[in-house]
């Protein structure tokens, strides 16, 4: 195989217009100083102990101490204008509420993934040894004897009491369940309790 020779020629390109020469082109890049480099990653535990610095609750935690993203106070993305988790809420249609209305890991009928062989919650099923259960075989924020979180300073769980203006106290400082004048679920279409009322179990 022959090999053809070419002669190098290097022809001038004379000023025209805007056009500049290579040269000066390249002078004034390096005038205008260096690109200043990346930090390197951080690796290991953030200053708190946790190996992932992301998975920390105090180095991603808002002024409030909360995950930012479901901060209400903060107006977190995961919010929604309902005031509950966008996930979570049912009148925006969250991906964790099945068909059935009910959190999908939670639905019996869907088969939820927190819902034991004995068709209870699995951290609450005493025979599957919930974590919730305490030893007193209660759960264990409502143990007394353990001193649960919903146990409240009057001995009461703490939703149902009246001194602590508890959740489940309506305004005529009745149980909201079995108020008729909230009309509660607990009464009946007879102005009685369900679970009370002979005309509603002859049915």
């Amino acid at each position: 195989m022959t090999t053809v020779w070419r002669p190098r020629v290097r022809i001038a390109v004379p000023d025209v217009g805007d056009a500049e020469n290579t040269d000066t082109r390249r002078e004034e890049l390096t005038k205008k100083g260096t690109k200043r480099k990346r930090a390197p990653p951080t690796k290991g535990p953030c200053e708190h102990g946790v190996k992932h610095r992301s998975s920390c609750k105090v180095c991603r935690a808002c002024p409030h101490g909360r995950v930012r993203s479901t901060c209400k106070e903060c107006g977190g993305s995961g919010i929604c204008d309902h005031g509950r988790r966008r996930s979570q809420c049912k009148q925006c249609g969250g991906s964790q509420i099945c068909e059935h209305g009910r959190r999908r890991r939670q639905c019996k009928q869907c088969g939820g993934s927190s819902i034991c062989e004995h068709g209870r919650r699995r951290c609450r099923c005493k025979e599957c040894g919930g974590g919730s259960v305490c030893e007193h075989g209660r759960r264990r924020d409502m143990c007394k004897e353990c001193g649960g979180s919903q146990i409240c300073e009057h001995g009461r769980h703490r939703s149902q009491c009246k001194e602590c203006g508890g959740s489940q106290i309506c305004e005529h400082s009745r149980e909201r369940h079995n108020c008729k004048e909230c009309g509660g679920k607990g009464i009946c279409e007879h102005g009685r309790r369900r679970r009370e009322c002979k005309e509603c179990g002859a049915k």
